[in-house]
């Protein structure tokens, strides 16, 4: 089969509102002044923009809502060159809005929306053929083609049901964080449930935020550990998402496992370093330029499959 595109996405899409340079919490009956705002498409946007800047071909199966919020993500995402085909704009229904306020090295994120409606007004467009999907999980059946890479979202409920890991049937892989990995597995460490997660899918992965990230690859043997990389953090907000993204790109490009985790490390770190969740995703260019300019001896070791991978024209 060929594919129409290199990666298909479906999941929830937000309009993301990011404050940045808070020096702690707000407080209650305060009014607090920050010194850095952004905007931008988030949720499974980050993943698109992501890998639109990382040259591959995207394709985005989204709801959108008829107002001010929907028009700008839809028009942002299109001038970063994602297919919206198969996305719908739905009349009458509000695009989710999140506001993350970024301090103390992460982010707390407040979240107003409703799930797009059922039935034929809320349907998205067939998925094309293509060589990998990212899917959300909890959304109903996975939808997409190729090896199929699920992620999942915070669950409000705390419950952390492990019928949800029920899901990843016929998923290649599945890259939660450490907190997640430990409540969906009911372990009490992120080797312990990468272990689980390890029969479930044959590629699983388990980001550990400055600790690193870990995966076991059954399809080619591999396991590996490779360490966080610290940057001067301004908003973490969609990392682990630009993280996922260079994931798959890393994946489809076919590379050994310590470099792919090693590369989307770099990326997420990297994008860390704006503000704005998807639309500081730094791609080919971004990386460039840090490895043109990084002199650390250890990091030009780590990273030295770089110079046989950035590309001479980048996007």
């Amino acid at each position: 089969m060929t594919a129409d595109v290199d990666v298909f996405l479906s999941g929830l899409l937000f309009y993301d509102l990011v404050f940045t340079g808070l020096e702690g919490a707000p407080k209650l009956g305060t009014e607090t002044w920050t010194t850095g705002m952004a905007s931008g498409p988030g949720g499974i946007a980050n993943f698109a923009v992501t890998l639109g800047r990382l040259g591959l071909r995207t394709s985005l199966a989204a709801a959108f809502g008829d107002d001010s919020y929907g028009r700008y993500c839809w028009d942002t995402l299109e001038s970063e060159g994602v297919d919206l085909s198969p996305s719908r704009r739905l009349t009458g229904w509000s695009t989710p809005v999140t506001v993350s306020l970024a301090y103390e090295g992460d982010r707390a994120l407040v979240t107003h929306g409703a799930e797009p409606p059922a039935g034929p007004d809320g349907q998205l467009g067939e998925p094309p053929a293509a060589r990998a999907s990212i899917v959300h999980l909890g959304t109903g059946p996975a939808r997409g083609s190729g090896l199929i890479f699920a992620d999942l979202g915070w669950d409000p409920s705390q419950e952390w049901s492990p019928e949800m890991l029920d899901q990843l049937a016929g998923c290649h892989a599945f890259m939660p964080n450490a907190y997640e990995a430990m409540s969906y597995t009911r372990t009490d460490t992120p080797e312990a449930a990468l272990a689980k997660l390890a029969d479930l899918v044959p590629l699983a992965v388990v980001t550990c935020g400055v600790d690193g990230v870990m995966a076991v690859d059954a399809t080619t043997g591999e396991s590996a550990r490779v360490p966080g990389l610290t940057v001067a953090a301004i908003d973490p907000t969609g990392a682990g998402d630009v993280f996922g993204a260079s994931l798959v790109a890393a994946t489809l490009a076919g590379w050994p496992l310590a470099d792919r985790l090693r590369f989307a490390n770099l990326s997420a770190a990297l994008s860390v370093q704006g503000i704005g969740g998807s639309l500081a995703a730094p791609g080919w260019s971004g990386i460039a330029r840090w490895w043109h300019d990084v002199t650390d001896p250890e990091l030009r070791r780590a990273y030295t499959f770089l110079s046989d991978v950035i590309p001479d024209e980048r996007p």
